[in-house]
């Protein structure tokens, strides 16, 4: 089978051959994202041999999309699907990176099942590393794409999008591209309350020194590779990816594509106070970046 969890024996054989694969959060001395050491062990289910439901062309895809997820097990089968109909249907070769936190919910065997249907599907399992911004900086170190997408796995972010997001990629003049729910044209479920509408409006607002975007804590967006492979060292903190490559990538040119926002598919929201914590940390050291590459680009 293309996609296959190996034995237990051969897992020991296995493991080592990826100690060497990039990570993106480390506490200090973060370097670049294409060059950073590991100390986690992990690991990894990878391609055996191909399925011969699987195209040629989907063993070079133009485009690698990232989903990040712990205990999203629920919301694969169907969000694999509307993703693989949609880059068919646009004519877009493909392969889909799951990254997932060991749910242990079963995710492994989902995706097995999906890789098996035809999906061109990889699945890595971090044992001990954590946090959504690591997982996505992991997959696009992983991915064989031209055009990198983040996507997250509850289904809130409609996959229908990705190729609008591709789209506006051809023009070299753009370095980033968010599925944004607050340009004309987006919109969120009716459902969102007060709380949840000022929350997300405030946190935008606190992210105005860094951007423009109407939406900069989006998780759904596309880059390509070498605006990636340009990054600034990478220390995210929380959930907004996003926002670090806009800053350490140093995009001056971001497109929105307005989305409609869907409340979450099935499972439980991983935001807490937590993560608005972190949030706060993570702005004050996106400032630190900003006054000290200023000073460096001006000396």
């Amino acid at each position: 089978m293309w996609f296959l969890d190996p034995p237990r024996r051969t897992r020991a054989l296995i493991r080592p051959l990826y100690q060497d694969l990039p990570k993106c959060r480390l506490p200090s001395g973060a370097v670049s994202p294409m060059n950073v050491p590991v100390s986690d062990p992990r690991r990894k289910l990878t391609d055996a041999e191909p399925s011969p439901s699987m195209p040629e062309s989907a063993r070079s895809p133009r485009v690698s999309i990232i989903v990040p997820t712990f205990r999203e097990a629920d919301n694969l089968q169907p969000l694999l699907t509307r993703t693989t109909n949609a880059m068919h249907e646009a004519g877009l070769t493909h392969e889909i990176i799951i990254v997932d936190d060991d749910s242990r919910d079963g995710t492994e065997a989902i995706c097995r099942e999906l890789a098996g249907a035809g999906h061109p599907l990889r699945l890595i399992v971090r044992t001990s590393e954590r946090g959504l911004s690591s997982a996505v900086c992991l997959g696009f170190t992983e991915a064989n794409g031209d055009v990198l997408v983040c996507l997250d796995a509850d289904l809130s972010h409609p996959p229908e999008s990705i190729p609008a997001l591709v789209a506006a990629l051809a023009d070299p003049t753009t370095d980033f591209v968010i599925g944004s729910r607050y340009v004309p044209g987006g919109s969120t479920e009716q459902g969102w309350g007060l709380v949840r509408w000022l929350n997300s409006r405030i946190a935008t607002l606190l992210a105005r020194p860094f951007t423009a975007a109407r939406d900069p804590m989006a998780g759904f967006f596309a880059l390509r590779r070498s605006t990636w492979a340009s990054a600034a060292p990478l220390d995210p903190i929380g959930y907004k990816i996003g926002l670090e490559l806009i800053v350490k990538c140093r995009c001056r040119h971001v497109v929105e594509i307005p989305i409609h926002f869907a409340d979450r598919h099935a499972g439980k929201s991983k935001l807490s106070l937590k993560e608005q914590f972190n949030y706060l940390r993570h702005l004050a050291r996106l400032a630190r970046f900003k006054l000290m590459d200023a000073h460096r680009r001006s000396a």
